[in-house]
């Protein structure tokens, strides 16, 4: 019996090990969620994924906008040069919306790590 209790509790393992890892990863946030409801994800820690359109930088601290198949959105990092223009960016940060007028959102992503998509 002690082989069979062991081999019946193995997918409940394997089930809470898959679980926890999930729990994990966060989701990737589309850029015009953020834009089109900013209130929502305001003082949030999210995650954005795309191409970099321009950058400016140097010292260690600079921005860029990162563009997916939805928006373009402005990152700040405060202790990283930005990448190079063209590269595809995964950032995890905190998003800032900073004013909203009628149709048009002006928002920062302050960028907490920066990753492969």
């Amino acid at each position: 019996m002690p082989n069979t209790a062991r081999r019946a509790s193995f997918p409940r393992l394997a089930l809470f090990g898959c679980l926890f890892v999930l729990a994990g990863c966060a989701g990737v946030t589309p850029i015009r969620d953020l834009l089109d409801d900013p209130s929502r994800y305001d003082g949030k820690t999210v995650r954005i994924e795309g191409r970099v359109r321009g950058a400016a930088g140097g010292l260690g601290v600079g921005a860029y906008e990162v563009e997916d198949d939805t928006g373009r959105l402005t990152v700040v990092s405060d202790e990283r040069d930005p990448p190079r223009t063209g590269a595809n960016v995964g950032v995890k940060g905190k998003f800032q919306a900073l004013l909203s007028l009628g149709i048009k959102s002006l928002a920062v992503l302050r960028e907490e790590d920066r990753f492969e998509p």
